[in-house]
């Protein structure tokens, strides 16, 4: 894609040299319209306020990557040679995009012409979402994209400059953390893959983790502790069980675990990535593609090679929730005691549920996920706006909550044999599921939940912030 659109650019010089002149008055009447006390410049809030004004719908982000691109005398505003130089530039290679997907070149671009642009790029887009696309960008109905259409919906978006670009609002970034090792990897395209974006992707979203994970990691201790507490005692609660860790070993103690939590995120996310490209290969056809169900399997399979990899990592970090001030000095120690008392299976303990768990929880996560954002973009199909990080958050938000909800009691009983010492007889799933269902009916299976779920929304925001800055920082954001 990058070389034809250097050979677009080369072809086009001489008719976007034109293509400039002639459109001088629209771009002044463009600036005059934002410049609200007609100083002769813009500065950030006069850009926010006049792009409200005019319903171009925008982002913080996009407001200071405007600035960032535009400013080039750094003084913190666009006078008008700044903005008109921002301005030809940007519609400069959005027109070379346009040129690029309309391949029979006829000035318009057909649905046709960008499923085949999307394939070419190895992005899988829904029907769907080619539809609402379309429609977003159509403005006289005839479900074609003309240049002035095409223009007109990136005005004065930073983003837009290539395809990947431009599907990046309807993709499911799930390798944001929020402290869940089940969900389905996210798909990198070839030019990703080739130019060694991935791994930068791969650092950010570890990165991210590392402060999601540690943020919120007083309520993930706290859902151990529910969880693991005797079958029909109900003294412990949010509230109690914080006072209780507080009280045992003061502040500090409410990360404990956290270490073996945070350094299981490098070698995880290696092996599900790896795992997910070579399990992909299993079910794509000759050109690439892959059905969402097959994806779904995929990252399945994925999940399945990641949490067998760093199982005892998983154990470890139970086994630290749970101890008492004191009792092991540190991951090291631990795991020499574990490996000396109960020997080497008692660090796979609980494997079998945990496995179990990443279907339902991957799949149910994945399909409501796409089918809240696929709903509010049916509700806004007369509006030309992208669902924008607030809406893709909440999307993420209410699907992993609906995950968790399926998998949950997988998981308490996983803990519950990770918890298990060793010492005597232990209980097997049966005996346990039996005494659980028996004491606490169905709400014990899902004890500890409640922490969880208070951990998902400042996890999901946490991570997209840092994933966000940390993409900047290593260059993985498109450079225009």
């Amino acid at each position: 894609m990058a070389k034809e659109l250097e050979k677009d650019e080369n072809n086009d010089k001489d008719f976007y040299k034109e293509y400039s002149e002639q459109n001088y008055d629209r771009i002044e009447k463009l600036f005059k319209d934002l410049d609200q006390n007609n100083d002769g410049k813009i500065d950030a809030e006069e850009l926010a306020a006049g792009l409200t004004r005019l319903q171009v719908k925008h982002s913080k982000g996009q407001l200071e990557k405007i600035m960032l691109l535009g400013d080039k005398s750094n003084n913190g505003y666009l006078d008008f040679d700044e903005f008109l130089k921002y301005v030809s530039d940007h519609e400069r290679k959005l027109w070379l995009v346009f040129k690029s997907i309309d391949v029979d070149d006829n000035g318009v671009i057909s649905i046709n012409e960008l499923k085949k642009a999307f394939k070419k790029m190895s992005i899988h887009v829904t029907d769907s979402e080619l539809n609402y696309l379309l429609k977003c960008m159509d403005k006289d109905g005839s479900m074609k994209i003309d240049w002035n259409e095409w223009r007109e919906y990136h005005l004065l978006n930073p983003s837009g400059h290539s395809v990947h670009d431009i599907i990046q609002f309807w993709r499911h970034s799930s390798y944001i953390d929020i402290g869940e090792d089940l969900t389905v990897p996210d798909e990198f395209t070839v030019e990703e893959k080739v130019t060694g974006m991935w791994w930068r992707q791969l650092v950010a979203g570890g990165g991210a983790g590392v402060v999601s994970r540690t943020f919120t990691a007083p309520l993930d201790r706290l859902k151990v502790l529910l969880q693991v507490k005797a079958t029909g005692k109900n003294d412990l609660g949010v509230f109690s069980g914080m006072r209780k860790m507080i009280k045992e070993g003061g502040i500090r103690s409410l990360w404990r675990g956290n270490g073996a939590n945070v350094i299981k995120i490098a070698p995880e996310s290696g092996v599900k990535f790896f795992s997910y490209e070579k399990a992909k290969k299993l079910f794509m056809t000759k050109d690439g593609q892959i059905e969402p169900w097959q994806r779904l399997i995929a990252g399945s399979m994925a999940g399945i090679a990641s949490q067998s990899s760093i199982y005892p990592m998983e154990v470890l970090k139970t086994r630290l929730a749970l101890a008492k001030t004191g009792q092991y000095k540190g991951m090291l120690h631990a795991s020499q005691i574990i490996l000396e008392k109960e020997g080497f299976r008692t660090f796979y303990r609980g494997l079998v549920p945990s496995l179990c768990g990443i279907i339902p929880y991957a799949g149910i996560d994945l399909a409501v996920y796409e089918t809240v954002k696929q709903a509010w973009l049916n509700y806004h199909k007369n509006e030309s706006a992208d669902p924008g990080v607030l809406v893709l958050l909440a999307c993420g938000t209410i699907s992993s909550t609906c995950g968790q909800l399926a998998s949950y009691p997988l998981a308490l009983i996983r803990t519950k044999l990770q918890a298990q010492t060793g010492v005597g007889r232990n209980e097997t799933v049966r005996v346990l599921v039996s005494n659980i269902w028996q004491a606490d009916g169905i709400r014990g299976l899902y004890r500890g939940i409640v922490p969880n779920f208070m951990k998902v929304i400042p996890a999901v925001s946490i991570s997209y912030v840092v994933y966000e800055k940390l993409r900047t920082i290593l260059g993985v954001s498109p450079k225009h």
